[in-house]
């Protein structure tokens, strides 16, 4: 996830074997994060890595999230931006906390639909505590967790 690449001029996550996981199950429309499978410990983890901070065990599993959060933070970028993201702008990046796991953050996007341009919720929208539900888009063949306003 560390690296990008820029077929359409967004980027995309590099795929690693520690985060293959993740990305797998996006594909199939699940938000899955990477647990400790020790019995004693079970904490959750994210970025995906191969050992547990916690107890230093290498077993691990994905468990299945629900997909609800909240906006625990949020940037509008300003230029210079990479041209495909300029041409976008104002969009904005949020950080999302999510609900049964308020530890595990994960940044995304806003959007009002899942194949929705990033552009696609006004800025006066965004605000901290808003809660959120991952949807889920393919950008060159990777499919990637966005986020839409949970409906009330």
């Amino acid at each position: 996830m560390a690296d990008a690449t820029t077929t359409s001029q967004l980027l995309t996550p590099t795929l690693d074997d520690d985060g293959a996981p993740f990305w797998e199950y996006a594909a199939r429309g699940e938000l899955r994060i990477q647990a400790c499978a020790e019995a004693d410990c079970g904490e959750l983890r994210f970025p995906p890595r191969p050992c547990c901070p916690h107890c230093q065990s290498f077993d691990s599993e994905w468990r299945r999230m629900s997909g609800r959060g909240r906006i625990w933070s949020y940037v509008i970028p300003h230029p210079p931006l990479l041209p495909a993201y300029a041409a976008q702008a104002p969009y904005n990046a949020i950080v999302v906390e999510l609900a049964e796991a308020p530890r595990i953050r994960l940044v995304g996007n806003l959007v009002s639909a899942p194949d929705a341009p990033l552009n696609s919720v006004d800025p006066d929208r965004l605000k901290i505590g808003a809660r959120v539900q991952v949807a889920f888009t393919e950008v060159d063949g990777v499919t990637v967790p966005r986020w839409v306003l949970e409906r009330s």
